[in-house]
């Protein structure tokens, strides 16, 4: 398991946001003028831009984003579609509660965001000194300081080893422990370093830990499952939901997830869905030679859609 988003592949496209599938997500949404779509992550606003031109002169966007300052700046970017576009600052677990109507269609990229890994005062990258955050909503208390310095070495070896698919999670949350306490990404990378190593090209040694770290700081696991039991009931019949994730652990929930869907199953006790939904993608999709030789971000990429059909 990788996370699509690696510190060592970053170059002059993480500067300018490049949304990954874009041609494939647009096909599959279907976006239609006077619709009203959902970007679920909004990020730089590449996915909700293309929605907004999809779906001109009338359609509507709602974005939501858990980073007010990625809201910030969307804003300004995007602010000839103001009177098409609104924001919700939160996460998209909570979408229900924002939509007032059934929508034609819904998008998630749940890779981190070029505004964030750019930044190195965020925390999310170890190619430059940050400090130990990771939150993608600054006002949360927890942040991957407090996780990394307080965490038991037991549960911290479960984090590791769970959310990043790490093999040596044991001796690296041996290693942290022993270490603590740690100040900066820095201070995290060369802990992990001291047991697997320096980086000899590939993915860097710091991936796995990184991720993990960053999924248990904000929740990611438990956000993506509460959105993906609600969020295909708040579409209109031929409304299509479109997932892309970028390791294993979310594309594997995206992927029971629709099946489940599209088998009948319903998270609501006593409610079926037998016959209103179906998958759009039996594999999912990925990214061609081409894109990846443009975007390297999209070299883990995978994209799977799921119709509401009645």
């Amino acid at each position: 398991m990788q996370d699509g988003k690696n510190d060592g592949d970053r170059g002059a496209e993480a500067k300018t946001h490049v949304p990954v599938l874009l041609s494939e997500v647009l096909e599959l949404v279907a976006a239609r003028p006077g619709g009203l779509y959902v970007d679920a992550t909004l990020g730089a606003g590449g996915y909700t831009e293309a929605l907004l031109r999809a779906s001109a002169p009338s359609g509507r966007v709602v974005a939501f984003d858990r980073d007010r300052e990625a809201i910030e700046a969307a804003k300004a970017r995007l602010r000839d579609y103001s009177d098409r576009l609104s924001f919700v600052w939160g996460s998209f677990a909570n979408l229900d509660a924002h939509l007032d109507e059934l929508v034609g269609g819904i998008v998630a990229d749940l890779g981190l965001s070029s505004l964030q890994l750019d930044d190195p005062e965020r925390g999310f990258a170890f190619a430059a000194e940050g400090p130990l955050d990771m939150r993608f909503d600054r006002s949360q208390d927890l942040t991957a300081a407090e996780l990394v310095n307080e965490t038991d070495e037991r549960e911290l070896e479960r984090i590791l080893r769970d959310y990043g698919d790490e093999r040596r999670a044991r001796a690296i949350a041996r290693r942290i422990v022993s270490r603590r306490p740690l100040h900066s990404t820095t201070d995290l990378r060369r802990a992990i370093v001291s047991v697997l190593g320096p980086w000899k090209g590939g993915i860097d040694p710091a991936t796995r830990t990184f991720q993990a770290i960053r999924i248990a700081v904000n929740r990611e696991l438990e956000a993506l499952e509460t959105f993906l039991e609600k969020a295909p009931d708040r579409l209109r019949v031929e409304g299509r939901l479109v997932v892309v994730s970028y390791h294993s652990l979310e594309d594997r929930a995206v992927k029971l997830a629709f099946r489940a869907r599209a088998k009948g199953a319903s998270p609501s006790p006593g409610e079926g869905s037998e016959g209103r939904f179906r998958l759009l993608t039996k594999k999912p999709l990925t990214a061609g030679p081409d894109e990846v030789a443009r975007n390297r971000r999209a070299r883990s990429a995978k994209l799977r859609a799921l119709e509401r059909v009645a």
